[in-house]
């Protein structure tokens, strides 16, 4: 199953290593889940990690594999009801990959009802496929 993570679950699961995020992180690692993300993903992801101390953009790093890049075409324009432009490309990324968007963001989620992509707390989503 591929998922795309927003930058909200890597800032829980580096807060605390017992939280539905880190649960999320860690099934990843063990290759349950195939984490696919893009270049505005990750810069957006390290950019924050590296902003927030104690956490830290090596601890997560490993787990932007080359092979799960995904290289197409996105279209965060197609998202317009997501109010935080930023929030777009998750979205999209993960309307175009095909994959389920986990986040714990109020923006996502409050329009998560008009998108036709799968948008998960991190809760929900171990629920549904922990």
């Amino acid at each position: 199953m591929k998922i795309v993570l927003d930058t909200n679950v890597f800032v829980a699961a580096g807060f605390n290593p017992r939280s539905h995020a880190a649960a999320i992180v860690r099934a990843v690692e063990d290759g349950d889940f195939t984490f696919v993300w893009n270049g505005p993903t990750r810069a957006e992801t390290r950019q924050i990690l590296e902003k927030i101390p104690p956490l830290s953009w090596e601890r997560f790093e490993h787990l932007f594999q080359p092979e799960n890049e995904y290289t197409g075409e996105v279209h965060p324009d197609h998202f317009g009801q997501v109010p935080d432009v930023g929030d777009r490309r998750f979205a999209a990324l993960a309307d175009t990959a095909g994959a389920v968007l986990v986040s714990n963001d109020d923006h996502l989620l409050s329009v998560r009802d008009q998108l036709e992509i799968t948008v998960l707390t991190t809760g929900e989503f171990l629920a549904e496929y922990g």
